[in-house]
């Protein structure tokens, strides 16, 4: 099941996997990806809340592909539900090798952020424009 094609929008994040991100068979660290994934969705998230949001879930994150040193990685972040004071992101991370023009989808999990204010306390998220 591998995908080629991008996925439709701008990257929310673009990074290349280094040597300090891998394992000793030369994988990208299953973490080193939701992290930034993590990064990627928070960024949605905190321009839909208008403000400061904070992650309470990752619900099933799915590993399709490996990742590997040089390689490429952009992270997608597409809102998928606003609650009262929540926001659903879907966050792809797709590859690409250094010497490739296609890439391959090798992550995928939906994030659940919750809009805070100053306090850090839950505020509700704003009505769409």
């Amino acid at each position: 099941m591998s995908e080629t094609a991008s996925p439709l929008g701008e990257p929310a994040i673009r990074v290349i996997a280094m040597p300090a991100d891998a394992n000793p068979n030369g994988d990208i660290f299953g973490g080193w990806l939701m992290a930034h994934m993590d990064l990627a969705g928070a960024s949605a998230a905190q321009r839909r809340a208008r403000g400061r949001v904070a992650t309470v879930a990752v619900d099933s994150m799915s590993f399709h592909h490996p990742v590997h040193v040089g390689d490429e990685v952009s992270f997608y972040a597409h809102i998928s539900g606003v609650g009262r004071t929540s926001i659903r992101v879907m966050v792809e991370s797709w590859r690409r090798a250094r010497a490739a023009e296609c890439g391959e989808k090798v992550t995928s999990a939906t994030f659940v952020f919750v809009a805070i204010d100053e306090d850090r306390r839950p505020r509700p998220v704003e009505p769409a424009a």
